[in-house]
């Protein structure tokens, strides 16, 4: 791909600093938007000298027109990630969301910007009628009076309004949809994280038989991607994906819940008797992604399951104390 320059919005984030480091690895010059209420700079250690770096709210349309202006493209990430925000402040989630979306847009058409990346998401499915899952079917809200698809339903107005816009303005847009991205520093409210965080202060307890309660039956899947697998197959989509095109990113390796937590035990020797518990009011038994279309294009997971587990519950058993001092 020739030299470019890029715009990422919520580059400090962990999805939006990996694919940073990987677009100023690959020479091309990069601007990053965040006002770093969920990201962090210190993720970009390392390339802070190599970018344009402009700490500002993705709801303010002054601040996003000056950093769209003199770009080849926006890789629009900025959005509030992780399930506790999704119950707990639903009308924060929508409002990034959409007033972000507008601003985006808006901007990118004030300065000619041809090319839109937007992040979606897997949650766009909620209960999908089939599951390996592609990219062709139906969106759906089971619920509008349950707070957690305000997540949801902000990543569908956000496709809907860059596909119709797409089509007037714009010379290429392309949507990708994350499954389960995970790896170090990739926050707390995750699943990963939590399981990590959680088992090692289990141990540090000092039983012999370890009980690890978790929530739902335990029989849930979910299909997990290493961070460095989904940023090759972001920039493969970047390369070769097609106007107007929705791609799914991710593995097709679905894994029950209870299965994931005796993978985290193992990382650190233990074994568990898993306690289900109550399911999250809104979630979805199975998720996994049909990753054929990105497949076309090149892309091909490298990392296991265990191998990637590895690497992640070392981080966050080395740094569980940041957790509480917000570092």
């Amino acid at each position: 791909m020739r030299k470019r320059s890029f715009l990422v919005t919520g580059g400090t984030g962990f999805i939006g600093s990996a694919l940073v480091k990987r677009l100023v690895a690959e020479g091309h010059d990069v601007r990053v938007l965040d006002n770093q209420s969920r990201g962090d700079s210190r993720r970009l250690a390392g390339v802070t000298d190599k970018i344009d770096f402009m700490e500002a709210d993705i709801r303010d349309a002054e601040m996003v027109g000056k950093a769209v202006k003199g770009v080849d493209s926006v890789l629009h990430l900025a959005f509030v990630n992780g399930t506790e925000y999704f119950y707990s402040k639903p009308e924060l989630v929508l409002d990034v969301g959409v007033k972000g979306m507008v601003n985006v847009l808006d901007a990118c058409i004030e300065n000619g910007v041809k090319e839109l990346v937007l992040a979606s998401s897997s949650e766009v499915y909620q209960t999908p009628p089939y599951v390996p899952t592609d990219e062709r079917v139906p969106l759906s809200i089971p619920d509008p009076c349950n707070p957690r698809y305000s997540y949801g339903a902000g990543k569908m107005i956000s496709e809907i309004m860059a596909i119709n816009y797409g089509k007037k303005h714009f010379d290429r847009v392309l949507i990708f949809r994350p499954h389960n991205v995970y790896g170090p520093d990739m926050g707390w409210e995750h699943v990963i994280p939590q399981f990590a965080i959680r088992m090692k202060d289990l141990i540090e307890t000092g039983e012999e038989k370890i009980k690890f309660p978790i929530q739902g039956t335990g029989k849930e899947t979910r299909s997990f991607v290493f961070i460095e697998d989904f940023t090759d197959g972001l920039m493969c989509m970047l390369e070769k994906g097609d106007h107007l095109g929705i791609y799914n990113i991710g593995t097709e390796d679905e894994i029950p819940i209870s299965r994931l937590a005796k993978l985290v035990a193992g990382c650190f020797g233990r074994d568990i008797d898993i306690l289900p518990g109550d399911p999250a009011r809104g979630g979805t038994a199975r998720r996994c992604p049909d990753i054929k279309k990105l497949k076309e294009l090149g892309y091909s997971p490298r990392f296991s399951l265990k191998d990637g587990l590895g690497v992640t519950v070392k981080w966050y058993s080395e740094n569980a104390r940041k957790k509480n001092t917000g570092a």
